[in-house]
């Protein structure tokens, strides 16, 4: 196996929740609709709140990454939902479908011979590939760890 190739193996696994991170599929799973728009004294997010910012930034990441002609929503408005609450029964399902779709593509691009991860993206300030990959995986663990620790508070998590 080639650096490089070890290099997009070792992303992938970070981007799949590999290692000490935590998969989306487990911070998300078996939450009960009703307690997605639920808060809790002292927190300033809800479940809805969180899962809809990992998809608006996730999804921004992507697009600065793959798409020349992207603009980036406005900081921080355009990162976060206005209601507390899913504002329909399937709004959670179709987030939930969006992130896993860019999460996919992201690890798409990364896994992709032709993706030159050290390259500069030629609109940006210095970003790579390999950076966006890394702040996507970034943003997510951190932001998952969140919503497992409102889940706790919430008293809907059996995890470790």
């Amino acid at each position: 196996m080639t650096s490089n190739q070890a290099l997009r193996e070792h992303l992938l696994y970070l981007l799949r929740g590999g290692g000490a991170h935590l998969s989306f599929d487990d911070a998300i799973a078996d939450l009960p609709a009703e307690l997605r728009g639920a808060k809790v004294s002292g927190v300033p997010h809800t479940p809805w709140h969180l899962l809809e910012h990992l998809r608006l930034a996730q999804w921004d990441i992507l697009e600065f990454s793959r798409n020349p002609k992207h603009v980036s929503p406005s900081f921080p408005d355009g990162y976060w939902p206005r209601s507390d609450a899913p504002p329909d029964a399937d709004a959670w399902d179709r987030s939930v479908t969006a992130f896993r779709a860019d999460l996919k593509a992201m690890q798409d691009l990364v896994a992709d011979p032709a993706t030159d991860l050290l390259a500069r993206i030629p609109r940006g300030e210095g970003q790579t590939i390999l950076r966006e990959a890394l702040l996507v995986a970034d943003h997510n663990a951190y932001h998952l760890g969140q919503l497992v620790m409102l889940r706790r508070a919430l008293g809907t998590w059996e995890g470790a």
